[in-house]
């Protein structure tokens, strides 16, 4: 039996209106996809912490450590440090004395948060806790195995300057004579000091919880 021209006609047409059709439903699947990992990786984790208050043990950071912590970035501290403390169970962080879990409200004006995926060197979390002392992190940042012998981590002598004499105001490096500049001293730049005040300043051993305050393993070694 031949078709008439009309038949083709519409057959073609019924192709071509199921072809948008199919393509409408996979555009419709496509964004039902996205909309759905959106939700899940996005919406719903705001939506859990968009009450989370500040702990009151935490505080704003000052101008100089908000300072301090744009240098640990331009720097790259976060790609050998991390700022999260893991619970029992999930690594060692507990039995290396580096303090409770961190938990999301400790992290409530960091933007953005600086939580790291590597741990070349350790977690830095609790390190004004562990490291309260100005004069350590000073030899720290300008030569590393000064204070940790054996360090991999490199120096940062660019946030330091040498002087003939020391203002009032600078930050003198308490180096050993041997590698001491002659007739000179070693003093942190603003940035540096900058730096250290942002170090100092990570000190999360405020209780969050009942249960987290009992965990608390930062004075306890």
């Amino acid at each position: 039996m031949v078709r008439s021209s009309a038949d083709r006609g519409i057959n073609r047409g019924d192709q071509i209106g199921m072809m948008f059709f199919r393509s409408f439903i996979f555009f419709l699947g496509v964004l039902a996809t996205l909309l759905i990992g959106w939700a899940g990786l996005v919406g719903i984790p705001n939506m859990m912490i968009s009450e989370v208050q500040p702990p009151k043990g935490l505080e704003r950071y000052t101008y100089e450590q908000s300072f301090g912590r744009s240098i640990y970035i331009r720097e790259g501290c976060l790609y050998c440090h991390s700022q999260q403390v893991r619970p029992v169970g999930y690594g060692a962080d507990q039995a290396r004395f580096w303090g409770r879990p961190s938990v999301p409200a400790d992290y409530i004006y960091d933007k953005p948060h600086l939580l790291g995926t590597m741990r070349t060197g350790p977690d830095l979390f609790n390190i004004g806790a562990r490291q309260p002392s100005e004069e350590w992190h000073l030899l720290h940042l300008y030569n590393p195995r000064i204070v940790s012998p054996g360090s991999v981590m490199p120096p940062f002598p660019w946030l330091f300057e040498e002087k003939i004499t020391a203002g009032p105001e600078d930050k003198v490096v308490a180096l050993p004579d041997s590698i001491a500049p002659k007739g000179k001293v070693i003093v942190a730049t603003a940035e540096g000091r900058a730096l250290i005040a942002y170090l100092i300043g990570m000190n999360h051993t405020y209780p969050v919880s009942q249960a987290s305050a009992s965990n608390d393993t930062t004075k306890k070694k």
